[in-house]
């Protein structure tokens, strides 16, 4: 067999902080503002993640573990400086399956649903969470009626480089910052593959989803030809079977605390001019008022808007969807597009192999529920693909290869939320 068998475990952490340099001019003290009482909170404190990031950034979260799942983050919610309370940007993030077929059509997983991957939630080693917190959590049993205690979440800060910079008005003077992240993960095994589910909170508002497969190459399947793998070891003996990890997400939007938000999709069209002329580029924005199976391609790019909430400027909240670096797989309906976007149905839990009976013609992939209904409470599917084609350096262990994407936040502030106070009078044409 492909998978080796996993024991049933879980865990979950908490956090640390942190903080990220500056330089630049000095600048007066900002009048420090009255404290605002801390906001209701929205789960027991066993499960809540808050961290306030040295720029003033604060994001809180609730946590839950499932069988299948995993880690599941519930009411995230971001509070740059300068707001009064908190902004609500996402009521649920989840994985939602990692579909793994084999160029040999021998074997075909899901990953999620398949092969019960929240149970093979593992141990964390202090090492592994610097800085940080890892807590014990209860994992639940897909079969029975029956828990695991592992100390398997990790939650901390990280740097992550330079936020902005921006020369001064003085010679060798400039504008800097080093941005910060709230890093919360685990590591479930499946098999030989061991996967880090990753998210990372900027101070800058944005959110980064990212899983990295390491663990080992099966060497059940040092049985490829064809074309269909790569010779790992001595030679040209044991050819690792090349496959692909297609990785699901699912996100039910909450921004400003409401489910009723509106996507819209942009395109940009660059024209040519003859005779040496200079091109130009027209970009149109397009309401999704109905599901959508959605492809990427050069200068598209979609975005959630909240129907409720405005910055100080007077602009729409939204958050932008940034799809990496991907390798599209055709071989499955589900796997054929980038993003889906269908309308809530509790039903509907994983993109593939989706374990809850939907009821008649519903269909167990997320292909099969864009069925044309109009858009009142969007649920977002993000797919991003990678062929992985062995090499000898994947063994042994195999170097972690990550694939995921972006939520960037526009106009969710009325400038950038790392501003220092001293341009913080520069919002649009100050000059």
């Amino acid at each position: 067999m492909h998978r080796k068998r996993v024991a049933a475990a879980l865990a979950v952490a908490a956090l640390t902080g942190g903080a990220a340099a500056a330089t630049g001019p000095a600048a007066a003290a900002a009048p420090k503002a009255p404290t605002a009482p801390a906001p209701p909170a929205d789960c027991s404190a066993a499960y809540t993640i808050e961290q306030k990031l040295s720029g003033g950034t604060t994001w809180r979260m609730c946590w839950h573990y499932e069988s299948e799942a995993g880690l599941v983050l519930d009411k995230v919610s971001y509070q740059p400086k300068g707001e009064a309370k908190p902004i609500r940007v996402l009521t649920t993030a989840k994985l939602a399956q990692i579909h793994v077929p084999y160029d040999d059509g021998q074997w075909e997983w899901d990953d999620l649903t398949g092969q019960a991957f929240g149970q093979g939630l593992q141990e964390l080693t202090p090492g592994e969470c610097p800085g940080g917190t890892i807590k014990t959590v209860k994992v639940p049993d897909a079969f029975e009626p029956s828990q695991a205690n592992v100390k398997g979440l990790c939650t901390t800060t990280r740097s992550r480089g330079h936020a902005y910079r921006m020369a001064g008005e003085q010679a060798n003077k400039a504008w800097a910052a080093q941005g910060k992240d709230l890093l919360v993960y685990t590591v479930n095994q499946v098999g030989w593959y061991e996967y880090i589910t990753e998210w990372r909170f900027a101070d800058d508002g944005t959110i980064s989803a990212n899983v990295g497969a390491t663990g080992s190459l099966s060497y059940d399947d040092y049985d490829a030809g064809d074309g269909r793998g790569w010779p790992i070891g001595k030679g040209a003996k044991d050819s690792a079977t090349s496959h692909s990890h297609n990785v699901f997400w699912r996100l039910n939007f909450g921004l400003d605390g409401s489910s009723a938000n509106r996507v819209e999709q942009y395109d940009s069209v660059v024209t040519p001019v003859a005779n040496g002329g200079t091109p130009k580029t027209k970009t149109t924005r397009t309401p999704v008022a109905k599901e959508l199976a959605g492809d990427a391609k050069a200068m598209r790019w979609w975005r959630m808007v909240s129907a409720t909430g405005k910055n100080k400027d007077g602009h729409p909240r939204s958050y932008e969807i940034v799809p990496g670096a991907t390798t599209k797989y055709p071989g499955r309906g589900f796997t054929r597009h980038d993003v889906y976007f269908t309308e809530y149905n509790k039903c509907e839990q994983f993109a593939s192999n989706n374990l809850r009976n939907c009821g008649p013609g519903a269909g167990r992939s997320v292909d099969k529920w864009v069925n044309g209904q109009t858009l009142k409470h969007p649920i977002t599917w993000v797919n991003v693909g990678f062929h992985h084609i062995a090499r000898d350096e994947d063994q042994q262990p195999m170097p972690v290869h990550w694939q995921g994407f972006q939520l960037s936040p526009r106009d969710v502030t009325a400038m950038n939320p790392l501003t220092p106070p001293a341009l913080a009078d520069q919002n649009g044409n100050y000059q």
